[in-house]
């Protein structure tokens, strides 16, 4: 696989591993629990490496890559049989933000401090 993928060549990806190997996409609605527990656990490894949560002590090393990867490979099952195509999502959120937001960090001196 190409090191360096598009948006939609992993949209495409994953809908090849799903046909493969996967029989057919779970519901929409179990890979929304799937996205919230998939979620959690990046939230876990974030509270105790960067929070000030503790590790407990039947937990191993957590890998916060693979996770997040998890994540995105969710996102993009839901992106894919809801018919999202995300590369013109994602364009479309840039260009919003960009326009909606462009000054208004800059405003917030909390940012500054």
């Amino acid at each position: 696989m190409n090191e360096n993928i598009t948006i939609r060549e992993a949209q495409s990806e994953v809908h090849a591993w799903i046909t493969k190997y996967g029989v057919r996409y779970f519901s929409e609605l179990t890979n929304m629990a799937i996205l919230t527990e998939e979620v959690g656990e990046v939230a876990r490894i974030i509270a105790r490496k960067y929070g000030d949560q503790s590790t407990k002590n039947n937990e191993s090393d957590n890998n916060l890559a693979d996770e997040l990867a998890d994540v995105l490979w969710v996102i993009i099952c839901l992106a894919n049989q809801t018919g999202v195509d995300l590369t013109e999502a994602f364009m479309k959120n840039m260009e919003k933000k960009t326009e909606r937001d462009q000054l208004r960090h800059f405003n917030n001196d909390k940012l500054f401090a």
